[in-house]
């Protein structure tokens, strides 16, 4: 993908529970496949059952983090900040401030929904970040990283098939093609699109977009 450079975000996710639970690293390895549009170097298992990737747009890592929520049973660290060049083949080849607020981040045992995120001009305990942007907000990395949490708790409520018809419905089709297509009523399609707040979650992704967006331009 064409990436004129400054500020990305290094989603770092460790599984949860590991040593009683089925290795989950293909299966969010072939979940996140999907996402290549603002993928910058792919999601790939870096130490036991731990995956990274590296994103380039506020969209992709909102739509990472909806995948893992989706999954289920993962511990979401992001970073925002650079990345050193010239760019490596593989993400565990790769080094910047990104990856290491990445790792900070994630390494963060309490924090709300299992998410954290820090940015490179934040870190910990290192105040706030000073941006123009998005009105005047004083503390963009804060922000978006309360939107990810909020969309976060809000996804998580979605059943399997929630889920389901979430997806359907968000690559186009109509109830009424989804009804058909899982041999249910209409209703029962509508019912379950509200269910799983279908509208809530699209609203709140696109606000997450916008918070997380600032963030990246104010590390710039």
């Amino acid at each position: 993908m064409a990436w004129e450079g400054g500020a990305v975000a290094v989603v770092t996710a460790d599984q949860q529970a590991s040593r009683r639970r089925q290795d989950l690293v293909p299966a969010a390895l072939d979940l996140l496949s999907g996402c290549c549009a603002g993928v910058l170097l792919g999601f790939e298992r870096t130490v036991g059952d731990e995956i990274q990737g590296v994103c380039t747009t506020a969209g992709t890592v909102v739509e990472v983090v909806l995948r893992l929520t989706r999954l289920g049973g993962w511990r979401v660290g992001i970073g925002i900040g650079s990345i050193e060049r010239p760019l490596p083949s593989s993400t565990r080849q790769a080094r910047g401030t990104a990856f290491l607020m990445a790792r900070q981040a994630v390494e963060t045992r309490r924090s709300p929904q299992g998410l954290r995120l820090l940015s490179a001009l934040t870190g910990e305990g290192r105040g706030s970040v000073s941006t123009a942007s998005y009105g005047g907000l004083q503390d963009a990395a804060r922000y978006a990283e309360s939107a990810l949490i909020g969309l976060r708790a809000l996804a998580s409520r979605r059943t399997p098939e929630g889920w389901e018809v979430s997806e359907m419905a968000a690559n186009g089709a109509s109830q009424a093609q989804i009804a058909e297509q899982l041999r249910v009523s209409r209703s029962a399609i509508s019912q379950r699109l509200a269910i799983a707040n279908f509208d809530e979650v699209n609203r709140l992704a696109e606000l997450t977009a916008l918070t997380l967006a600032a963030a990246m331009e104010a590390d710039r």
